[in-house]
């Protein structure tokens, strides 16, 4: 009889290792919403449009969802420390850049920049994470505490938006993430070893990263914008027709190529397909949230921004919580129960928060949805992730990676699009009836929120085909022969 082995998690190392890898997913999860309570200062400061005002969220949720792909192919085929010290590097650089622009358009191509840099981080970062903590329960907790980190990061960034935008400025929404990525660099090549690389660029995929990048591009710009120029306008029409022919294309080319970026083999992994999907519909529903219940406090309740990110301080303990039950329940139940039992108590939540009323009082109108969205939000995040990285090969693992992030990307801008639509639809009818604006503000975040948690109850149903993994180990064929990557 062979002992098992001993488990990393448990010695100093490994506690250290998963502590780098959650601060690098913290550190990206957390730019996607940081920047929000500090527009209206950002605004005034660079004299920025209320059109380009945008593009200072939506930069970044733009490069980040386009180059997710590349990224985790990247980590894969190059080495996934290397990448990962590269994007850091990038998203560091980039920082600094936004931290002391002084016009609009400095800062946007930070932004931009900064999504790239996020995008070359993630995927390589999770794919260490299930790389060096084996499946078991090393991973199922190591999993535990990064689906708890990705549910917490957007509340979190609120209130860390609130408090440097009230104390030293808007500026450090951007320069706090300097200090942060020396700490990254020095501790990867202190607890990560380098993995060499099984290809070079040569024998890249460069049709694919084309094709693939520019339609994940400009689906997120067109979602992003259909809301301000129309859905029924040639240029949404057009861009959602030109982002699917370029999608459709790099699938033609993925399936012919020799050595492609995204081998659809991958797609054999049972459920792996339904859990990013769940993703995808859950975040489109969870953003909503945070996004409509901000300018809520803010614009009709008056919060400052301290206060409007103060509020969402329960719910980062309720997420921490209930990912902490989740390692626990995964081995026992399997991530379907949990992820179905999570997006169901998130739903309840949108659902009473989809109430509130113009003069609505936190303990009572916003507290208990949000405590119950919490939870709900640290069941899901946990679950899906162990649930879409189940039984993944080695040489996957970033490309896994990548397409669970791009589909929180995606989602996120698809929730944004539809639900901002939705609200400006409700909001302007009322205005146009003479409705005082608190009360038409109201009844349009109202309307997308009570959207959102339609969503979270399609992601359940999505749920049901995703894998119910208990964190065991399987050995899963991908190929009939080994994927052919030539060295020279």
């Amino acid at each position: 009889m062979t002992d098992s082995p001993p488990s990393f998690l448990a010695t100093g190392r490994g506690k250290l290792t998963l502590t780098l890898l959650c601060a690098i997913a913290f550190l990206d999860f957390i730019d996607a919403s940081i920047v929000n309570v500090a527009l209206p200062a950002i605004r005034d400061d660079l004299d920025f449009s209320v059109q380009d005002l945008t593009w200072v969220p939506s930069g970044y949720l733009l490069t980040y969802g386009g180059f997710m792909l590349l990224g985790g192919r990247l980590a894969d085929l190059l080495g996934r420390r290397r990448v990962v010290v590269a994007g850091t590097v990038l998203f560091s650089l980039s920082s600094v850049v936004g931290g002391l622009a002084t016009d609009s358009g400095t800062l946007i191509g930070a932004r931009l920049a900064q999504g790239v840099g996020a995008a070359l981080m993630l995927p390589g970062t999770l794919s260490i994470l299930t790389t060096m903590f084996k499946e078991g329960g090393d991973r199922a907790k190591a999993l535990g505490v990064w689906g708890g980190v990705a549910g917490g990061a957007s509340a979190a960034g609120v209130l860390l938006g609130g408090l440097l935008t009230e104390g030293p400025g808007w500026r450090w929404v951007m320069l706090v993430n300097v200090p942060v990525c020396v700490l990254v660099i020095a501790g990867l090549f202190l607890l990560v070893e380098g993995d060499r690389r099984s290809a070079r660029l040569a024998n890249f995929d460069v049709l694919g990263t084309v094709l693939v990048t520019g339609g994940m591009m400009l689906l997120v710009y067109t979602l992003v914008k259909a809301p301000d120029v129309g859905w029924d306008t040639t240029r949404t029409i057009g861009g959602l027709a030109g982002s699917l022919a370029l999608l459709l294309a790099f699938l033609l080319n993925e399936q012919r190529g020799r050595n492609p970026l995204l081998p659809l083999s991958i797609f054999r992994i049972k459920g792996l397909a339904a859990a990013d999907v769940t993703q995808l519909v859950a975040v489109a529903g969870f953003l909503s949230m945070f996004f409509f219940l901000s300018l809520y406090m803010v614009n009709v309740l008056g919060y400052s921004p301290l206060e409007t990110g103060s509020a969402y301080l329960p719910l980062c303990f309720g997420v921490g919580i209930a990912a902490g039950i989740s390692t626990k329940l995964i081995p026992r139940a399997g991530t379907r129960p949990l992820m179905i039992m999570g997006l169901l108590l998130a739903a309840t939540g949108l659902y009473l928060l989809s109430r509130i009323p113009v003069d609505g009082h936190y303990l009572t109108d916003l507290l208990p949805g949000l405590m119950l969205a919490s939870f709900g939000l640290g069941f899901t995040f946990v679950s899906v992730t162990a649930a879409a990285n189940a039984n993944v090969p080695p040489d996957k693992a970033g490309l896994a990676a990548a397409l669970l992030n791009a589909s929180q990307q995606l989602g996120g801008a698809l929730g944004l699009a539809i639900f901002s639509a939705v609200a400006a639809s409700r909001t302007d009818g009322l205005l146009a009836d003479r409705t005082p604006m608190p009360e038409a503000l109201t009844s349009g975040f109202s309307r997308a929120l009570l959207a959102g948690s339609l969503f979270l109850l399609g992601a359940a149903i999505v749920a049901l085909r995703a894998a119910n993994t208990h964190g065991e180990a399987h050995e899963v064929s991908l190929d009939a022969a080994p994927e052919p990557v030539p060295t020279r």
